[in-house]
């Protein structure tokens, strides 16, 4: 971010380092070595974070990919800490009928992601608020709120 002191976007990349023990813990609960050797790879081949919209970028681009096979299909941002993410064919979602009867039901389905979400951002030492909803079928979008202190 523009005006941030040298020690403030220092500590910006040194948070990074916080989410390969979070994104290791994660792995080894849920799958196989493989699975967890790649999230490993994956934070220390990944750049320094500049500032809040690197950080969701990567959580876009490379967290969704590992977790969901696919990048989010919209990023959007009103520059004052509050981003949406739009997934148009949401992994989690997808396995469920498209019918309107499954619709009150789909936000169950995204408090994990919700909370993946805010756990990396966390890690990285950032607090935030991260909603969803599910517009249409198997749509969802997630907002992330960074709180600024």
């Amino acid at each position: 971010m523009a005006g941030r002191s040298h020690d403030q976007s220092h500590g910006v990349r040194s948070r990074k380092s916080r989410l390969r023990p979070w994104l290791t813990r994660r792995c080894s609960r849920r799958c196989t070595w493989r699975w967890r050797m790649r999230c490993v790879r994956l934070t220390k081949e990944t750049p320094s974070f500049k500032d809040e919209l690197d950080v969701l970028k990567f959580l876009c681009k490379d967290l969704w990919m590992t977790v969901f096979k696919k990048q989010v299909d919209n990023l959007r941002t009103n520059h004052q800490g509050t981003y949406m993410l739009q997934d148009n064919q949401f992994l989690l979602l997808s396995q469920l009928s498209n019918g309107k009867q499954y619709l009150e039901e789909a936000p169950k389905f995204l408090a994990f992601t919700c909370g993946l979400v805010k756990g990396a951002l966390s890690n990285l030492g950032f607090d935030s608020t991260v909603t969803a909803e599910v517009p249409v079928m198997p749509s969802s979008k997630f907002q992330v709120v960074i709180q600024k202190s």
